[in-house]
């Protein structure tokens, strides 16, 4: 199974991107997608996570700017960020939690997003 995200870049305070994040190959079910980032000097955050039932989750910092969805279809994830701030510069990695045949993770290369003026 192989992770696929793209979507960041540099962006001005107050801007918006969209990170797209595809999963490829056999032997998975997907019980979570997730995004997760980390900025120069921290720890890996969860950011979003959105569940096979459609339950989203999100970090407090994050809520009401971004949003999480998936296209079940092209078993692909979204991160929708809207009103970026500098402290949302980080590299942001796409996590597929999978329970078939067993619970396992995937990993996605990691996406930078910059956001400054």
């Amino acid at each position: 199974v192989q992770l696929q995200a793209s979507g960041g870049g540099l962006v001005q305070p107050g801007g918006s991107l969209r990170l797209s994040c595809a999963a490829s190959g056999s032997g998975y079910s997907i019980k979570v997608w997730s995004w997760y980032r980390q900025a120069p000097g921290k720890q890996r955050e969860l950011v979003a996570e959105i569940h096979r039932g459609g339950n989203t989750k999100y970090t407090d910092s994050v809520k009401g700017r971004f949003t999480i969805s998936r296209d079940n279809a092209k078993d692909t994830v979204y991160l929708q960020m809207s009103n970026l701030k500098p402290e949302d510069t980080a590299v942001y990695y796409c996590n597929l939690d999978s329970d078939f045949p067993m619970r396992h993770d995937y990993w996605g290369q990691g996406t930078l997003v910059t956001v400054s003026s």
